[in-house]
């Protein structure tokens, strides 16, 4: 029999990454009693290496070798590397499956309090209704049981506490924030964006990110150290570890449960409730429970959806709340293997190895099927692009002795930008256990299948085709660009497996993140979101989340759940 565990909790969040911070946060902080049980180690101050220097390390950080032995997967995504590799998933232990024709690189795999919050790339961007709605203007999918107003408080709330740098830009399809002063952009980011404005009418902005740059709640504004993912000890970007889940620890009423790899929520036997958690200890591989009156999965969308598929029953027999079917279906990702760099003027700058590293450069807001504008033929919805100038050391420079010399220090100052494009929803890109596989705690994994439609082949080959556009336009030397397969290397923003939806004929969650067959049971991460628009989703899934918990408030006061 499992051990059972201390069970006098209101609710149980399983996962502190985006979601699981901010619902304990928002519970704890009302007086409810949360059990948080996190996958991975705790997370401290101690483990952030942002400030040490390569050569201090065993292998100089040198040998990714010696990542790529027990991180096959994780060493693929570029902050997987000697100084944070133990943050990660080991893929040898906790494997997963895809068909041999569809190759998919599931990567930002976390083993730590605060999840994927330790690494992420920091770009927060809001849905605007022309996301929330695209289902009306272009007839494709399902449109979101919920608009921009229904969530814009939430926005604003989230913004005020993580601090998001930005610009105020009054694009209706990318609404403006609570924004922090923005970071400056180079001289090559002001001419690009003045060239690409004046000849093409594109909105290229500052990057709108995770960064403070005015100090906050005892965080202290960005100092442009550089290696934003491998910590930061002054707080300046947002990791839910030392922000929401401090906070709700420091309440009294949060209790973190740490290496706890939770296999499935647990239902009454003689009620269409759920109980608990049964999960291993990582440590003892024992099997515990623990129970509460509420149960919110905030693990991750292929982590979440997981759970929910091991917790079949005889009522549920395909998946826990998936009377429906549609559970593990229409996973999204988004495209992001279209882009091109070119090289640009250094008004100036010179190179160096330790100078001041910005967190992060410029945003180009989607200019594809907008309203008010010409359907554009070839794909429906858009794509936005991440990007930044960078000027370097002439490291490919001719010659020996000290024309070398002089030659290497002149600088090369390139513009690099990369498309982020919405994957349409389609049933087939799915999800589903593997039963001949199990993890080495027991648990079954997952087998998905993912791959480029022909919308999303049209849209990264446009990806490709703009950015040299752009380039041009903006007086670029040396143009290059690129427009790939998305497979096996999609962005790490899964979403849309356990997808919200007014008809519980046709989806898993309700508006409010709450499962329409289980009424104690929500899923407040990515996997509940109808579409992926091309924006990055974490703003939104925080934003979500705390809508979500004060519904969740409100339900539990009138003793509805």
């Amino acid at each position: 029999m499992p051990a059972q565990t201390k069970s006098n909790y209101d609710v149980i969040v399983v996962g502190s990454g985006a979601s699981g911070g901010w619902a304990c946060k928002r519970l704890a902080e009302a007086g409810l009693k949360v059990a948080l049980l996190e996958a991975g180690r705790p997370q401290s101050d101690k483990n952030f290496t942002e400030h040490q220097p390569a050569f201090e390390l065993k292998y100089r950080d040198r040998a990714p070798e010696i990542v790529r032995k027990t991180r096959p997967i994780q060493v693929k995504f570029g902050v997987c590397n000697e100084y944070t590799f133990n943050w990660f998933v080991n893929d040898l232990e906790e494997p997963y499956t895809t068909p041999a024709d569809k190759p998919f690189d599931w990567m930002g795999r976390l083993r730590m309090t605060g999840g994927r919050t330790n690494v992420w790339g920091r770009i927060s961007l809001r849905f605007s209704d022309w996301d929330f709605k695209a289902a009306s203007f272009d007839g494709y999918g399902e449109n979101w049981p919920l608009g921009y107003k229904d969530i814009e408080p939430y926005y604003d709330l989230v913004e005020k506490y993580v601090g998001i740098t930005g610009s105020a830009e009054g694009l209706e399809h990318l609404p403006d924030g609570q924004f922090q002063p923005a970071v400056p952009l180079t001289c090559q980011e002001t001419l690009f964006r003045n060239r690409v404005k004046e000849k093409l009418g594109r909105t290229v902005m500052p990057a709108r990110s995770a960064n403070l740059t005015k100090p906050i709640n005892g965080r202290g504004p960005c100092h442009f150290c550089g290696p934003c993912e491998r910590g930061c000890m002054t707080h300046s970007y947002f990791n839910s570890a030392f922000t929401t889940v401090a906070d709700a620890l420091a309440t009294g009423n949060c209790t973190l449960i740490s290496n706890a790899m939770v296999y499935k929520v647990l239902m009454d036997s003689d009620r269409n409730r759920a109980r608990g958690i049964l999960y291993i200890d990582r440590n003892t591989r024992q099997a515990r429970e623990i129970h509460a009156r509420t149960v919110i999965l905030c693990a991750q969308s292929q982590e979440s959806v997981r759970i929910l598929l091991n917790s079949a029953t005889p009522q549920y027999s395909n998946g826990l709340a998936n009377s429906s079917g549609v559970l593990g279906h229409y996973l999204t990702a988004h495209v992001r293997s279209g882009g091109g760099s070119g090289e640009f003027p250094a008004f100036g700058a010179r190179p160096s190895l330790g100078g001041p590293i910005k967190p992060l450069g410029i945003y180009i807001a989607r200019f594809r099927n907008l309203q008010n504008a010409p359907r554009y033929k070839k794909f429906l919805r858009g794509f936005g692009y991440e990007g930044e100038s960078s000027t370097e050391f002439n490291w490919k420079a001719p010659g020996f002795g000290e024309a070398y010399k002089k030659a290497l220090l002149e600088p090369r100052t390139t513009i690099g930008i990369t498309g982020f494009g919405e994957v349409l929803p389609r049933w087939d890109n799915f999800v589903q256990l593997d039963p001949s596989v199990k993890d080495i705690y027991g648990i079954p994994v997952l087998k998905i299948h993912m791959s480029d439609g022909e919308n999303e082949r049209a849209m990264i080959q446009d990806m490709g085709d703009s950015a040299g556009e752009m380039l041009e336009a903006a007086g670029a030397k040396n143009i290059r660009t690129y427009a790939h397969p998305s497979a096996p290397r999609w962005a790490l923003h899964e979403a849309g497996i356990a997808r919200m939806g007014a008809d519980p004929k046709k989806s898993v969650l309700n508006q409010f993140q709450q499962t329409h067959d289980i009424k104690n049971l929500f899923v407040m991460d990515a996997s509940g979101f109808t579409s992926n628009p091309c924006q990055n989703p974490t703003l939104t899934i925080m934003a979500l989340c705390v809508r979500s918990c004060d519904y969740l408030m409100s339900e539990l006061k009138r003793n509805a759940i």
